[in-house]
């Protein structure tokens, strides 16, 4: 810490804009409160810096005018101790300073000045904890010297200076503000979009270089807003606002001789009225190049008030009705209040709504301020007089019926030959409607063609009569409706079959489209006042109601039809009486005895009621006895014969007698069965089933009903022999890889027959499961002529099927997998040679099925395997013992050098 004692301080000061070299600026003993040296002290904006307290005001001299207020800043930095530092300022005109005032001691003010600290002419404005301002009002003469702003030291110790002086330069007022010479201030009534000037003069004759700057304000309320400025710099600087108007030369500031200023404003409006005043600053450029603001005056230049221009625009009636094609006449009244030079502009818009605004109506014709009228071929635009624009539509039609309504402009002429738009109006909406012209016709629908049975043709027309004006601009288009018929009083919609637009173009209905596309239902046009509705085929579902409807359509001017009138012609009614369809079916049978082996005939006569050129169908069907295992369902269709007489056989599948079932067409209605070499298998019922068709749409056929005839019985009695099967295995139980034996044993029962005399078809079937849950599969066969069939196998094993007496066949399974297990049996068809030498078929004998078991050999499944991982083992151990020899012997040899070893006696005990 210092104290009061003489200290010797060397201070520093780092110039770095300059030379950036450290100064010495001097070695002397410093008080308590020590300062940087003069030089320094006073260039406070210099940009150096002291290590320690710097204290700055304003560089000087400061030039201010007398009579205004004085504010001089001081401010202190990089300073200890508290935020807060206290000010002291001082004042000299020469040599000595007088105290002024002080933040912290009220008893630091000299004698001379505690009048006018005290009255607040001057006083100390605290700005922030480190700055202060002195504020000096009415500034005189008598005040210009040098002014010292002092710090008291809160430093721990003392470093950097504690107080900076500034030069305050006092000139007279040289400046005057005036306006008009002819009064001070004076009022203006305009109309809106009027021109006016407004002029001021500003002149100085201060002893300082100092400029000026003009700027023209205007009060319309409590504030005032600036227009446009002159700087002292000498730049144009429009006030918030007033750019747009500026850069389109509306407003101009001008100067003139004997240093006037004259505002110029085109295009009054109404944010134009209010006070203008001229406002002029007088500005210096400082010691630091910075411009400072010395003094301001300003003087009220004029009183402006805008009047709005009175427009009205009126069409002349209010509501028109107008027939079509004829002339529309509207007439626009303008009335205005505006006197002088001016243009009206007059367009005229359309719309549907009265609601609509400007954007979404349609403008017809517009005529501008220059007496310009848009091109148009049916509406025209004229000026009447001086305040009546008419507007005239010829050749109306429906589509001019809406709202029609009149926007008027005033325009005024500018300084520049240009034109300005002061006030535009829109009047209210005239509603027009336009008669349309019907035209008279009336319209007939008859039925040329009616069906009397399902599938014949229907058509209607629909014609139009006493139909007036048939000229180019009207047309006619038909719409076709269908109504089904209810016998109680339900309401039932039409519903829509097909309808032509204005270019004549068929639209279908939901109900008719697809028939339509597909030529069932033809929509014509027979002849210019006459249309044609086709249905081909009629079907019950077409049954009722039809009407049509003639749609007149008129040509507008644009060429675009609209349609006028719709006119509903009388229904008519399509039905017919419909009976239940009747099939009846008999058969016959021809020979009523017959034994095996002969021809089977019988006849099948058909009859109808209420079917319309009917055509039938036959199938022979026949239900075989439930003991037929051919057959387990009971009933087998064998012969057809279609509408077209195609025969196709069914279900018959003997290929033996492939042409021995014959169905033909004897008559229309009778048809006649064979069967060739009956069989005793063949016993069973026999009936014809009959389908009646109609003809259908399109040429295609129609089911309509179903017939069974009566059965017709085959039974052959006979007293031959009664066969049975069985299957036996003498070891059911075997192990895999072994050969299972399977026998089919026949045995009969009655009569005796030769061997020759019989033969049998066998057929061995396998189902692979415990109980007979699942579906048989076929192992092998052999027909009654020998010859062996089997099934495709998947497994390894091999099936052999062999005859080994003339009642015993034998099935093997060689090299049994276990796959094979199951129930094994045979099926049986005995035939039997008669005596005319016709081999006739019995019924199939199923055998009662064996099981047949597979195991597996334990010894042998691990025979093999075991020998030979017993072999792998005695190769590899040899092998490997073969390596290690070979790599011992030669590989890994090597040569051992024993060491020499000298052969010396050893010496005595005494010797050593």
């Amino acid at each position: 810490m210092l104290g009061e004692g003489s200290a010797t301080f060397k201070w520093f000061c780092v110039s770095p804009p300059r030379s950036g070299a450290v100064q010495v600026l001097g070695s002397w003993r410093a008080p308590r409160v020590a300062a940087c040296n003069s030089s320094f002290r006073h260039t406070t904006n210099f940009p150096a810096f002291c290590r320690g307290r710097v204290v700055r005001v304003p560089k000087g001299p400061l030039i201010r005018v007398m009579g205004t207020e004085v504010v001089i800043p001081c401010s202190v930095s990089d300073y200890d101790g508290p935020s807060e530092q206290n000010f002291d300022w001082e004042f000299s005109r020469e040599t000595d300073f007088v105290r002024i005032v002080s933040t912290w001691d009220s008893t630091f003010t000299s004698e001379e000045y505690q009048k006018r600290v005290g009255h607040g002419d001057i006083k100390l404005r605290r700005s922030s904890n480190d700055a202060v301002e002195l504020v000096i009002r009415n500034i005189q003469p008598t005040d210009q010297g040098r002014y010292k702003c002092s710090t008291p030291s809160t430093d721990a110790t003392v470093q950097g200076n504690y107080d900076a002086e500034v030069q305050v330069k006092v000139i007279s007022d040289g400046l005057s503000v005036s306006g008009s010479k002819a009064r001070s201030s004076m009022s203006l009534r305009l109309s809106e979009g009027d021109s006016f000037k407004l002029r001021c003069s500003a002149v100085t004759t201060s002893p300082e270089h100092t400029h000026l700057h003009v700027t023209w304000q205007i009060k319309s309320g409590s504030t005032w807003r600036d227009i446009l400025s002159l700087t002292h710099e000498g730049k144009f600087q429009p006030g918030p606002g007033y750019e747009e108007r500026y850069r389109n030369g509306d407003i101009r500031l001008d100067t003139g001789a004997n240093d006037t200023y004259r505002l110029s404003v085109s295009q009054a409006s109404s944010v134009d009225g209010g006070v203008y005043r001229c406002l002029v600053s007088e500005w210096v450029r400082g010691a630091d190049s910075s411009w400072q603001k010395i003094q301001e005056k300003s003087v009220e230049i004029a009183s402006v008030a805008i009047q709005r221009t009175a427009l009205d625009v009126v069409i002349s009636t209010s509501n028109v009705s107008v027939t079509e094609r004829d002339s529309l006449d509207l007439i626009c009244n303008i009335t205005t209040d505006r006197s002088g030079i001016f243009q009206a502009e007059v367009m005229w818009y359309f719309s549907a709504s009265p609601d609509d605004t400007l954007s979404d109506a349609q403008v017809l014709l517009s005529m501008d301020h220059d007496s310009v009228v848009s091109e148009s071929t049916l509406i025209s635009l004229s000026h009447v007089d001086r305040n009546a624009y008419r507007l005239l539509v010829r050749d109306v039609d429906v589509e001019d019926s809406g709202y029609y309504f009149c926007q008027a402009a005033v325009w005024v002429p500018l300084h520049n030959g240009s034109w300005h738009k002061v006030v535009e109006r829109t009047s209210a909406p005239v509603s027009v409607v336009v008669t349309a012209l019907e035209p008279d016709y009336e319209v007939f629908l008859n039925a040329s063609k009616t069906p009397k049975f399902s599938d014949d043709p229907t058509e209607l027309n629909c014609r139009i009569a006493n139909a007036q004006d048939t000229e180019a601009n009207l047309r006619f288009t038909v719409s076709w409706y269908y109504q089904q018929r209810l016998r109680s009083d339900d309401v039932v919609t039409k519903e829509l079959l097909a309808t032509m637009d204005a270019d004549w173009t068929l639209l279908l209905g939901d109900r008719s489209r697809e028939r339509t596309q597909n030529g069932e239902i033809i929509f014509s046009k027979k002849a210019v006042d006459t249309f044609s509705l086709r249905i081909q085929w009629t079907s019950e579902s077409d049954r009722g109601d039809y009407f049509c409807v003639i749609s007149a359509w008129t040509r507008h001017r644009n060429n675009s039809w609209v349609k006028s009138k719709d006119v509903t012609s009388a229904s008519v009614s399509i039905f017919w009486a419909t009976q239940d369809y009747t099939l009846t079916v008999e058969a016959v049978k021809l020979k009523p005895f017959f034994v095996a082996g002969h021809t089977f005939e019988m006849t099948c006569k058909v009859s109808s009621k209420n079917i319309k050129t009917p055509r039938y169908s036959v199938l022979i069907t026949a239900e075989k006895p439930l003991t037929d295992q051919s057959n387990p369902n009971g009933t087998t269709r064998i012969i057809s014969l279609n509408q077209d007489s195609v025969v196709r056989l069914e279900d018959w599948t003997d290929q033996t007698r492939v042409d021995g079932v014959v169905l033909e067409k004897v008559q229309e209605n009778e048809f006649r069965y064979r069967m060739y070499q009956t069989q005793i298998s063949d016993a069973g019922l026999y009936r014809c089933v009959v389908t009646a068709w109609s003809p259908g749409g399109g040429g295609m056929w129609r089911e309509a009903v179903n017939g069974l005839s009566n059965p017709i019985q085959i039974d052959f009695q006979t007293s031959g022999p009664v066969f049975n099967v069985s299957v036996h295995s003498d070891n059911p139980t075997i192990y895999q890889g072994e050969l299972a034996d399977l026998l089919c044993i026949i045995t009969t029962e009655g009569m005796t027959l030769e061997p020759d005399d019989m033969s049998f078809d066998v057929s061995w079937f396998a189902v692979r499961s415990f109980a007979l849950d699942r579906e048989p599969i076929l192992l092998a066969s052999l027909d009654r002529r020998g010859i062996v069939s089997q099934s495709r196998r998947n497994g390894s094993s091999d099936l052999s099927l062999e005859r080994i007496s003339p009642l015993e066949f034998r099935l093997r399974v060689h090299g049994c997998e276990d796959h094979d297990f199951g129930n094994h049996y045979c099926v049986v068809t005995p035939w039997v040679r008669s005596a005319t030498g016709v081999w006739q078929r019995e019924p199939d004998i199923k055998a009662k099925p064996i099981f047949l078991s597979v195991k597996m050999d334990v010894l042998n499944a691990f025979k093999y395997p075991l020998l030979i991982g017993i072999g792998l083992a005695t190769v590899i151990g040899l092998l490997s013992c073969l390596i290690g020899y070979c790599s011992s012997r030669w590989c890994c040899k090597k040569e051992v050098q024993e060491t020499r070893r000298e052969r010396r006696r050893l010496m005595s005990m005494e010797m050593d």
